[in-house]
């Protein structure tokens, strides 16, 4: 299963982490949406979009690069990493406007210093975790498994 996920990780590389742990021994291509602006996807049978969240959202140049180059009726899913908690209002919208198909969503815990959090350190220090990588595997292994049936 042709797999791309298009990624934008800043400050402690959380979604990057999770991205590429996700990616090993598995037919898929890592795009960072800050470096690529364009691409053609329409060869993928699955794409994935990976963000930490911001103001309870995915960032802005993953959405944007979902609304310039997410071919119609794609299979998508979604990877993001938060501190507070998941936000992914903004790229459904601009998923569903492909009319593409949201096939499942993974978030976990990331190390988050913005803010006020800086002033006590952080918090969800160590994340993702272990645990986190190996879960987002089984949730990608599941999703794939079942995008070929």
């Amino acid at each position: 299963m042709k797999t791309a996920i298009v990624y934008y990780s800043a400050h402690h590389g959380n979604t990057r982490k999770l991205a590429e742990t996700v990616a090993q021994g598995r037919d898929v291509t890592l795009m960072d949406a800050l470096e690529v602006k364009s691409a053609d996807l329409s060869g993928y049978d699955l794409i994935g979009f990976a963000s930490g969240i911001y103001f309870g959202k995915f960032h802005r140049s993953v959405v944007e690069f979902a609304k310039n180059n997410l071919p119609q009726g794609k299979k998508v899913f979604f990877l993001a990493t938060y501190g507070g908690s998941n936000g992914t209002k903004a790229i459904e919208e601009a998923v569903r406007e492909r009319d593409a198909q949201i096939v499942g969503s993974f978030g976990c815990k990331g190390y988050d210093t913005f803010g006020p959090f800086k002033l006590v350190g952080g918090i969800c220090k160590g994340h993702p975790d272990e645990t986190d990588l190996k879960n987002a595997c089984r949730f990608l292994d599941g999703l794939m498994k079942t995008a070929e049936n």
